[in-house]
């Protein structure tokens, strides 16, 4: 432990009784004003070229979910380093912070030269229009030829937030949009602009920004994080951690995987009920993104305690931490959900002066409401199970709910009764409802005790980390 220690002091970085708020305000925070920063992004493009906005859209709507991929070995790694911390096994995080790394680099890599090679054909399957694809094709040839910049990014990040450094994360994650925008800016508008780069110009200013980010965030961590990242560490290669991060990783990726899919099939259901109902998804999807960045951060929050305190084997610590969370978290999102509902008429209009879209938009932010309180349950309490190492359990009830309630009714009362988008968001409300339910049943009967992803130290398998996924 000589060099890691020396980092933090001895000290561990995340205490089980850190208060909440001193890990949910960054997050939220950083969350808040990348979505501010996104709107500004996309209304930058809007006023330089419909044509483009439209084929950045496209190009990003595939490039976010190739990098699902990602996520296996990140939101795993996420874990497993939070319940080490907690459990004071520091000699093992260097292994677990490379193979980590090295996995999403390799992935990444393979990645990037397949989008390369192939963005005209995978844009292809979007049906976009022949006016959007020069510009389509030439922004995800660079920003997809790069995309192994985001993979670490991500993996980074979560290795900073299972330590604590949640206040960092906020503030490189604002540099580097606002590097962007500027970025952005300077091709568009500014002095770059008579390259005529357009979209391309974009494409460059993204992936410099992250540039920027993985150089700052390296030297962060050589400096500031307990652990080291050397190839040293995957000599012999030590399958055992992979593996570990694997079966923690694979069902969580398999859900995101999964309920993306479950949302476009809803998309093309409301994209057969008229203009009306599909620009109001839209513009009632964004009011609701505030309530969700509230829910996400506290929810992040808890899980990085939780980590600790599973891997330091404070049971009910962790138990009563995720109760401490769900109820006041509850009380806030509803409060802004209603919010939302009283303010709806004026933030509406924001968006359209069209009558008949305000008056669909009151409906769903009304349904909104009751949807929050099964979503905030959700996110706090499955995170909750999957820092303690069950991961089994609420994938499959998440695929199985979102395509067993969400989308069968979806298509039940929105098509088949006529309902339209109303039937379609009283369904997304009745899925968070059921899984919130569920949820909480199986967090108050403690099923998710016994699944920790730290074993007590083995003197014949002293690199290894032992997988309890199950």
């Amino acid at each position: 432990m000589d060099k890691e220690i020396k980092k933090n002091g001895g000290k561990d970085v995340v205490d089980i009784n850190t208060p909440l708020v001193k890990l949910a305000a960054p997050v939220f925070v950083q969350a808040l004003l990348s979505m501010l920063i996104g709107y500004a992004d996309s209304l930058m493009l809007t006023r330089y070229s419909d044509t483009a906005v439209g084929a950045v859209g496209n190009a990003n709507q595939v490039l976010g979910f190739l990098t699902l991929a990602f996520t296996i070995i990140s939101s795993a790694a996420g874990v497993v380093v939070s319940q080490y911390l907690g459990a004071k096994a520091i000699d093992k995080l260097s292994r677990i912070y490379t193979v980590a790394l090295a996995f999403n680099f390799t992935l990444s890599l393979t990645i990037s030269v397949i989008v390369f090679a192939g963005s005209r054909t995978l844009l292809g399957f979007m049906q976009l229009p022949a006016e959007m694809m020069p510009d389509a094709v030439s922004y995800m040839k660079i920003v997809g030829g790069f995309i192994f910049l985001e993979a670490l990014a991500g993996t980074f990040f979560q290795i900073l937030r299972s330590n604590g450094k949640v206040v960092f994360g906020m503030a490189l994650s604002f540099a580097t949009n606002i590097i962007n925008i500027f970025g952005n800016y300077m091709f568009l508008y500014g002095p770059l602009k008579n390259l005529g780069m357009g979209a391309s110009g974009v494409a460059v200013s993204s992936v410099f920004s992250r540039l920027v980010g993985i150089i700052v965030v390296f030297i962060y961590f050589k400096l500031k994080i307990e652990g080291d990242i050397s190839l040293k560490y995957l000599f012999p290669f030590p399958k055992d951690i992979l593996k570990s991060l694997l079966r923690l990783g694979i069902p969580t990726a398999g859900e995101n995987i999964s309920y993306n899919i479950s949302q476009i099939v809803i998309s093309a259901l409301v994209n057969t009920m008229g203009i009306v109902a599909i620009n109001t998804k839209i513009y009632c999807g964004t009011l609701t993104n505030f309530s969700y960045l509230y829910s996400i951060s506290v929810a992040m929050a808890t899980q990085i305690i939780v980590g600790h305190a599973v891997g330091a084997k404070e049971y009910d610590l962790a138990y009563k931490r995720v109760i401490r969370s769900v109820i006041p978290s509850v009380i806030v999102s509803v409060m802004i959900a209603v919010i939302n509902l009283l303010l709806s008429p004026y933030t509406l209009a924001i968006f359209t002066d069209n009558t008949d879209a305000i008056s669909l938009g009151r409906q769903i932010m009304f349904i909104a409401v009751f949807l929050e309180i099964g979503r905030t349950c959700n996110l706090i309490i499955i995170n909750s199970m999957r820092a303690s190492g069950d991961v089994k359990f609420p994938t499959m009830l998440g695929i199985c709910s979102m395509w067993g309630v969400s989308v069968l009714f979806s298509f039940l009362l929105g098509v088949v009764l006529g309902l339209g988008l109303r039937g379609v968001w009283i369904a997304m409300a009745a899925d968070e409802v059921v899984r919130g339910v569920i949820v909480t049943i199986r967090w108050k009967k403690g099923s998710w005790r016994g699944k920790r992803v730290v074993e007590d130290e083995k003197d014949e398998q002293p690199e290894t980390v032992q997988a309890a996924a199950e």
